[in-house]
């Protein structure tokens, strides 16, 4: 476990999974109601495949926002000072690190969910620091295309817990329920209004060219199929040349928790590697 201090001066903390002849690395960020020791397993295939890994917990999740908020539970999820832009320069700040310690070495950034959201944003202006993106349950960051009603509505069982919504496995259901760090992403009463209209835009049309692999279950609520095809088209329209989408039959929010989750982390293995390899 390392820790950084932002530039408003909170405490980020996060993990780092070294791989033992290094190829490359990645910045991997996860979502709203999420932390980051959620992934060690595909954490670990990326290590495992040659890929450092650095995984922070952002402001507001996981031990930074418990140490953020003083041990209260109840206040995780709301970004303190600066919001979400200074979620958004501390993902800079991250990346100036990994840069500091790999200088030689490929960066690339997966993000899932609100961290994919994040990273839309970031790479707008930062793309050229990165040698390839990918965007894990992601959505087009425009009104109509991101569902901001109720995740779970159509998952739903008798004697459920309200997170089916998240995988087909119900351990990934359970175990999210009882964790202390999990909350729900009830994404405009933790951020406010200004940061959640703040989430909304579109790829910057100057923006650096860098490959991007956006990938989705084909039942995820957040989006969908419609939407990504839709965020797809805007990243070609905006001049991006190496745009890969991936449907998953079935899948859920989060793949790399489904059940078909080694699959996944091939997939995203292989995509990167033939990056990396170029």
């Amino acid at each position: 476990m390392m820790t950084f201090i932002d530039a408003e001066g909170v405490r980020i903390t996060y993990d780092v999974y070294p791989a033992k002849k290094p190829k490359g690395v990645i910045l991997l960020v996860h979502g709203l109601g999420d932390h980051a020791q959620r992934y060690v397993a595909p954490a670990t295939a990326f290590a495992n495949a040659g890929y450092t890994v650095y995984a922070p917990d952002m402001r507001g999740h996981g031990r930074t926002g418990l140490e953020q908020w003083g041990g209260d539970e109840s206040q995780l999820g709301h970004l303190g000072p600066g919001g979400l832009r200074a979620a958004i320069r501390d993902l800079r700040q991250m990346t100036d690190i990994i840069r500091g310690e790999h200088p030689k070495l490929p960066l690339f950034f997966i993000g899932h969910s609100m961290g994919s959201l994040q990273g839309q944003i970031l790479i707008n202006t930062d793309a050229a620091r990165y040698a390839g993106v990918v965007l894990s349950g992601t959505a087009y960051r425009r009104p109509g295309f991101m569902n901001a009603g109720d995740l779970n509505k159509r998952f739903a069982v008798a004697g459920g817990n309200g997170n089916e919504w998240l995988s087909r496995d119900s351990k990934v259901a359970t175990d999210f329920t009882k964790d202390p760090l999990t909350f729900k992403a009830d994404t405009l009463k933790l951020f406010g209004l200004a940061d959640g209209l703040r989430l909304f835009g579109t790829p910057a049309k100057d923006m650096a060219r860098v490959p991007i692999l956006i990938f989705i279950g084909g039942d995820d609520s957040l989006g969908g199929e419609k939407s990504v095809l839709k965020l797809a088209d805007a990243y070609i329209a905006a001049g991006q040349d190496d745009v890969t989408v991936t449907v998953y039959p079935g899948g859920r929010h989060e793949m790399f928790n489904e059940t078909n989750r080694q699959e996944v982390y091939d997939d995203v293995i292989s995509w990167i590697s033939e990056r990396t390899a170029s």
